[in-house]
C-alpha cells in the first residue's frame, strides 16, 4: 500500500456498561513516528533504530524482506548510565553510534571510558561491532549486556503500531540464540561467546575489565531468511545499472544531495527471480524498491518514476523496470485484485496485507491508473536516451496492449477520461499518486465520489499516446496515427471539462467526480500537466504562475494542497505536506514548457530542505513553508529514504542544465538555464547512448561538452 495518512483510526465509542478497559500503551495503535531514526538499508534489508543505537520500540529493528527479523537488540551497562555522545549514517549501509559510560573511572570532569557500536547491513545480514575503550588512569570493572528479542512481525502489522506477541528464543550453542516462526528463522551469533547465555530473557552478559588504555570488543552477526528464498533478492554489489554522477558546483549542497542519494539509490536495488525469456545465464533485471521501511518491494508507478528519473545516468535500470512489469502486465479481468489486460501493476508483496476488516491488498494488486500510462512513456523516453533498439521492439506487443487498456479498461464508462474506482471495497480508495483516502477533494473541504477522473492522469494518458505512437511509428507498426488522434480527442475533452476558475483566474481542477464535476482544489499537480503537451503555451503560462504563488510554493518545495484551501494540513501526507519527487516533476516540467525562471526558485526550495534532512530527502515532510522557519518540519512516519525522493536529484540537474536526448534523431540537447545558479559547475558520468557525457558550465555561462560520438550536442552556446 502506498496511500495511508499519519493517522488511519476508527474511533469506537463504549458502551458504559462494559468494564473498564486496560489503557494501551499511548502509541499502540498508531503509526510509529520514524523521523528522529537513523535507517541503515540494504534491500531487501534494513534497521531502524534510535539515534543511540538502540532498538527501542515502535517501528525500530532490522527487517528483511517485510518481516522484522530483530525488534530489540540493546546495549547496558549493569549500574551504570550511557550518555550518547554522537552517532548517525556513514553511508547508506552503515553507522557508528557513540556513548560515554557516566563516571566509570573518571578522575576528572573528563569522560573516561565509552562505548562505540559499528552497524553494518547486507542483504539478510545486521553485523555490528561492539567495542569498550578505557582511555582514563584507572583499572575499571563491570557487566556489559545485550538483550536481543524479536516478535516476527510482518511489516502492515509494525507500520499500523500494532503490538506483537514476542517470540521465545532458543539456545544452539553457547553463542547463538535462534527465532523461529512462520517459515522465518534468525539467529543472533555473538564472538567472542558471552560469559552468560540466557534464551528466556534473550541476554549475553559480558564480565568486563580494562585496564588503563585497554580496550575490548565483540563482534554480532544476526542473519534472517525465509524458507522459501526472497521474493526479491539484493542486486550484485558490482552491477549498478547506471553510472555514478560526479558533481561540483558553487553550491556544494546540491553535491552533497546528489551523492547522499546516489549512495540510497545503490543500496535500494533489487533483482527480479523471474528471468527474461531468451536472456543469458546470470543477467537479472533490476528495479528500484519504492522506500524504506514500509515500501521496500516492487511498486509500478514509483519504480517508473525512479527509473525515469536516473535516464541521464543510463538505460539499463529502466529496461530492467520495464521488463519486470511486463511480465507481470495483465492478462485477464479479476476483480479481487483489480487485473485486467494490458495493465501495469501497483504493488507486489510476499502475502495478503491485512490491515482492516474492511481494508485488505493481495499479494499482486493492480489498483493503480497511472502505472500504465507511465510505462509506455518510459519505454519512449528510454528509447530516446538510447535504449538498444532490439530491446525497445521486444517490449513493443506490451507497449500496444498498455495503449489498448486505456482505450478498453482505464476509461470504464466511455466518457473518454482515464479513472478509477476501488470495485472490491476493500482496496484503495484513490488510485493516483496521492492514493490517501482524504486526498481528492473539493476546495470546501468535500471528498470528491468515485469513479474519479484525475488531471495529471489524463496529462500521462496525453503523454503515452502519444509517445506510443513515435515508437509505432518508428518500428513500422500500425496504429500510430489512431493513436495520435485519440491523444488530440483527449486534450479537447480536457481543456472543455476541466478548466474552472476562482478569484486568481482559470486552471484544471484536481479531477472529475462520478457525476463528471469538476474537483476545484488547487494542487500541485499542475506540475504533472506541464512539458506533457496536453496543454498550450498559454495554458502552461498560467500553470507556472500558480506554481510560483506562496499557496503552493511553501519556499521548501510544493504544497500538496494550496495553502488556502479548507482542510489544508501542512502534516496531511496528500493534503498539505511537501513530497521531493512531486516538486522535482514540477520543475522539470516547468523547463519543458519554457519556464525555467519559474522552475528556479522551486529547486532552490529543495535545495534548502535536502540540507535540513542532512541530503537524506524524505519520502514527504511538512508543508508548513520558510515563512515558519528556515528548516522544514518533517513528517514524522515518513520513509527516509525513498526512491523517487532520491532520484529527484538527478532531475532536477538535468532541468537546471536543460538537458535532454533524441539518440534516434541524432542529438543531445544542452540548454542551462537556472542552472546558471549553481555556476561553476561540472557534472560529469551522465550517460547517453551507451557512452558518457560530462558537462561544465564556467563562471561567465560558456558550456563545454565531452559528448558521445555520433550525436551533435545543441542548444549551448
Amino acid at each position: 500500500m502506498r496511500g495511508s495518512s499519519l493517522l488511519d483510526v476508527t474511533v469506537k465509542t463504549q458502551d458504559t456498561s462494559d468494564p473498564v478497559p486496560v489503557p494501551a500503551p499511548a502509541s499502540e495503535g498508531l503509526q510509529p513516528f520514524l523521523h528522529d531514526a537513523v535507517v541503515t538499508l540494504y534491500a531487501p534489508s534494513l534497521v531502524v533504530s534510535r539515534t543511540d543505537g538502540q532498538f527501542a520500540g515502535g517501528a525500530d529493528g532490522f527487517f528483511h524482506g517485510d518481516v522484522r527479523a530483530l525488534s530489540r537488540l540493546t546495549v547496558t551497562a549493569d549500574g551504570i548510565a550511557l550518555a550518547p555522545v554522537g552517532g548517525g549514517l556513514r553511508g547508506a549501509d552503515r553507522a557508528d553510534f557513540r556513548a560515554v559510560l557516566r563516571g566509570l573511572g573518571e578522575t576528572t570532569a573528563d569522560p573516561a571510558v565509552a562505548l562505540y557500536r559499528r552497524r553494518a547491513v547486507t542483504s539478510g545480514l545486521l553485523t555490528e561491532d561492539v567495542e569498550i575503550v578505557n582511555s582514563g588512569v584507572r583499572h575499571v570493572a563491570f557487566r556489559l549486556t545485550i538483550t536481543a528479542g524479536t516478535d516476527l512481525a510482518p511489516m502492515e502489522r509494525v507500520k499500523a503500531g500494532d503490538r506483537q506477541d514476542p517470540v521465545p528464543a532458543q539456545c544452539d550453542d553457547a553463542t547463538t540464540l535462534t527465532w523461529i516462526r512462520d517459515a522465518v528463522t534468525v539467529r543472533l551469533a555473538a564472538d567472542p561467546a558471552p560469559d552468560t547465555l540466557d534464551a528466556a530473557s534473550g541476554s549475553l552478559s559480558y564480565d568486563i575489565e580494562l585496564g588503563p588504555g585497554d580496550s575490548w570488543s565483540t563482534t554480532l552477526r544476526c542473519t534472517a531468511a525465509h524458507a522459501d528464498g526472497d521474493q526479491f533478492p539484493a542486486a550484485p554489489a558490482d552491477a549498478v545499472p547506471w553510472r555514478i554522477p560526479e558533481l561540483r558546483c558553487a553550491d556544494r549542497r546540491f553535491d552533497h544531495w546528489l551523492r547522499q542519494s546516489a549512495a540510497d539509490l545503490d543500496r535500494m536495488r533489487l533483482t527480479d527471480p523471474v528471468p527474461e525469456q531468451g536472456a543469458s545465464e546470470g543477467c537479472v533485471d533490476q528495479f528500484l524498491a519504492a522506500g524504506a521501511p514500509w515500501f521496500l518491494t516492487l511498486f509500478g508507478r514509483d519504480s517508473l518514476w525512479a527509473a525515469r528519473m536516473l535516464l541521464p545516468l543510463g538505460t539499463d535500470l529502466a529496461a530492467g523496470t520495464l521488463r519486470i512489469l511486463a511480465r507481470r502486465q495483465g492478462t485477464v479481468v479479476e476483480p479481487a485484485t483489480e487485473e485486467q489486460p494490458g495493465k501495469i501493476l501497483h504493488e507486489v508483496r510476499r502475502g495478503t496485507q491485512e490491515f482492516a476488516d474492511t481494508f485488505a491488498l493481495p499479494p499482486v494488486y493492480y489498483g493503480t491508473v497511472d502505472a500504465t500510462p507511465l510505462w509506455i512513456t518510459l519505454l519512449h523516453d528510454a528509447w530516446r536516451w538510447g535504449m538498444a533498439h532490439e530491446e525497445v521492439e521486444r517490449l513493443l506487443p506490451h507497449a500496444e496492449s498498455a495503449l489498448a487498456w486505456m482505450r478498453d479498461h482505464g476509461d470504464a464508462d466511455g466518457d473518454g477520461f482515464l479513472k478509477y474506482v476501488d470495485r472490491t471495497g476493500r482496496g484503495l480508495a484513490n488510485q493516483g499518486w496521492k492514493d490517501s483516502g482524504d486526498s481528492v477533494r473539493h476546495q470546501d473541504g468535500r471528498l470528491a465520489e468515485p469513479p474519479i477522473a484525475l488531471c495529471e492522469v489524463q496529462a500521462y494518458a496525453y503523454e503515452a499516446a502519444c509517445t506510443g505512437a513515435a515508437l509505432l511509428r518508428a518500428f513500422g507498426r500500425p496504429g500510430a496515427d489512431a493513436w495520435e488522434e485519440w491523444a488530440e480527442r483527449l486534450a479537447v475533452r480536457f481543456r472543455e471539462r476541466f478548466w474552472v476558475e476562482d478569484a486568481t483566474g482559470p486552471y484544471p481542477a484536481l479531477a472529475l467526480d462520478r457525476h463528471g464535476r469538476p474537483v476545484d482544489a488547487v494542487t500541485s499537480g499542475f506540475g504533472h500537466l506541464l512539458g506533457t503537451g496536453l496543454l498550450n503555451e498559454a495554458e502552461s503560462a498560467l500553470l507556472a504562475a500558480r506554481l510560483t504563488g506562496a499557496d503552493l510554493d511553501s519556499g521548501h518545495g510544493l504544497r500538496t494542497l494550496s495553502s488556502g484551501a479548507v482542510g489544508f494540513n501542512p502534516y496531511g501526507y496528500h493534503i498539505g505536506s511537501i513530497w521531493p519527487h512531486d516538486t522535482a516533476i514540477a520543475v522539470h516540467g516547468l523547463v519543458r514548457a519554457g519556464f525555467p525562471d519559474a522552475a528556479a526558485p522551486l529547486a532552490a526550495g529543495l535545495l534548502t530542505a535536502s540540507a535540513a534532512f542532512d541530503a537524506r530527502l524524505p519520502e514527504l515532510f511538512a508543508g508548513h513553508g520558510s515563512a515558519a522557519g528556515p528548516r522544514p518540519a518533517p513528517y514524522p512516519a515518513s520513509c527516509r529514504p525513498q526512491a523517487w525522493a532520491a532520484a529527484s536529484a538527478v532531475l532536477v540537474l538535468r532541468a537546471a542544465l536543460g538537458l535532454d536526448a533524441d539518440v534516434p534523431g541524432g542529438t543531445i540537447t544542452v540548454a542551462p538555464g537556472f542552472a546558471r545558479s549553481y555556476g561553476p559547475l561540472t557534472v560529469t558520468g551522465l550517460e547517453v547512448a551507451g557512452s558518457r557525457l560530462d558537462i561544465t558550465l564556467a563562471a561567465d555561462g560558456t558550456v563545454r561538452t565531452v559528448a558521445p560520438r555520433g550525436l551533435t550536442v545543441i542548444g549551448a552556446r
